[in-house]
Parts: C-alpha cells; structure tokens; sequence
C-alpha cells in the first residue's frame, strides 16, 4: 500500500533506467505515484509517464524557480493538459526565495493565477515553499477563504506542503487550512531532531510520504540518486517515530493521498 507522493521521473536522472527504478518501487508495495511537472514541458513528460506505467500519475504546473518560463500561454496550456484524466493536481507551484531563481513578484503572480486555475479545474495543489512560510501561509489563507465562498469540493483537502521544513507552529498553521503535510528522506538523518519531533507531533491522517527522487536521499543512501523505492524508509521511520505497526503507516498515508488526488477511483 505505498505510495510516492512526490517524484520526478521525467528528469534525465532516469533515462537511462526508468523502467527498471519502477520495477523496484513496485517490489517493495509502492501502488501509486505522483509525477509533478515543473514547467510546460516537465508537464507534459509526466503526462507521458501517466500514460505508460499504470501507477504513475501527473500534476501539471510551473515551479517558482522556473517562472521565469510563463508566458501569455502558459494559463491556457495547464488548463488543457490538467485535462487528461491521469492529472490528479495542480502542482509543483509555489514560492522559493532561497535559490532566487525569480523575481519574488512574478513568482507571487503565477503562483496565484495556478491557485486560480485549482479552483476552476477543482483540483488540489502540491505546493514547494522554501524560505517563503510567512507570504506562503499568508496566500493560502486568502485562497482557502476564496475556496470557501466558491463552495469548492477541494476546500476541505486543497492540497500538500510538500516536503515540509517549516516550524511546529507552521505546521499548525498549515493545518488549520486543510492541507496535508509531505515528508520525505530527511526525516531519517541522524540530526533532523526538529523534523522528528514534528513527526512525531502530527497525527497520521495529516501525512503524505514522499520522496522528491532523485533528491533527498534518506539515510543510508544519503549522497546517492534517490528512486521511489526508498519510500519504504520513509514509512519506516514514521512507524519508529510513532512506535506504530509499519503497515497501519502505509495504510494511513495511502488513503490521505487517495482521498486528496482520487487516483483510487
């Protein structure tokens, strides 16, 4: 019953293996995985993707540091690709003011024109947020109130932090407004303390698992190309966090993504 949340096939890590990293993931029970795009063309990869392996399902949409590629086309072209019928999100959207690959401006816009664009379609968001909480808590404050008033079905699940790396009180935050929170390989480093103690916080119906692959790596493959098989160690290290039975994680977080994306249906 596992599932990959966040993966990015498409990219050229895996050309020369892609068949054989599924392979693995359906070895160690992975049933389900979501391939975000990060621009036009990542989305459609993913699409493509969708297409060939039964499991992999897509998101389309243009991540905050390659905003720089929106264009007057780019509203349009998500609508019609978020029509194929294994697009499940509007995603990976979001803000980065860390690697400042974009103006912070135009970053804000095209995330809110795709925030826009997840009502019109009724599809949740996978959201990426680094260095950005207070303006990204902010954002989706305001969304989820225009969700409200649009009576949207996504309003009681809009969504996913995405790897998440904010604070306790973010969390609570975030939380408050429905969405669910992504965890991925650095919850297994030996100093990720913090992150820890924020797992072991959250109730299981308020986690995805995910592995960002090719980043991300858990321990002990830190360092090495990440896959979506390693998913499992994530799982495993939530179980030892909560001192709970491996399967009623794999249990848990397979139906929070299948009731956020539907891709059971």
């Amino acid at each position: 019953m596992l599932t990959d949340t966040h993966c990015h096939l498409d990219f050229d890590w895996f050309e020369k293996d892609r068949d054989q990293v599924i392979d693995r993931a359906r070895n160690v029970g992975v049933v389900r995985l979501l391939n975000p795009g990060i621009h036009e063309v990542s989305s459609q990869h993913a699409i493509n993707l969708s297409e060939k392996y039964p499991e992999v399902y897509a998101a389309v949409g243009v991540h905050p540091n390659d905003a720089v590629t929106w264009d007057d086309a780019t509203l349009g072209n998500l609508r019609m690709m978020a029509s194929h019928p294994k697009v499940v999100a509007i995603g990976e959207i979001g803000l980065d003011y860390y690697r400042d690959r974009a103006p912070v401006d135009v970053q804000k816009r095209i995330f809110i024109e795709q925030l826009g664009l997840a009502i019109e379609l009724d599809l949740p968001v996978v959201i990426h947020c680094r260095d950005a909480m207070k303006d990204m808590i902010r954002l989706l404050r305001d969304w989820q109130t225009a969700l409200k008033l649009s009576q949207s079905s996504i309003a009681k699940s809009p969504g996913v932090l995405h790897s998440f790396s904010g604070s306790e009180e973010d969390a609570k935050e975030i939380r408050e407004l429905n969405f669910l929170i992504g965890i991925t390989g650095p919850v297994t480093f030996r100093n990720a303390n913090e992150l820890q103690e924020l797992v072991i916080r959250l109730p299981l119906e308020s986690m995805l698992i995910e592995t960002d692959a090719p980043f991300l790596t858990p321990h002990p493959y830190r360092g090495k190309r990440n896959e979506p098989a390693r998913v499992k160690l994530v799982a495993e290290k939530i179980a030892e966090l909560h001192h709970e039975v491996y399967n009623n994680i794999t249990q848990a977080t397979a139906l929070n993504a299948d009731q956020l994306f539907g891709w059971h249906s």
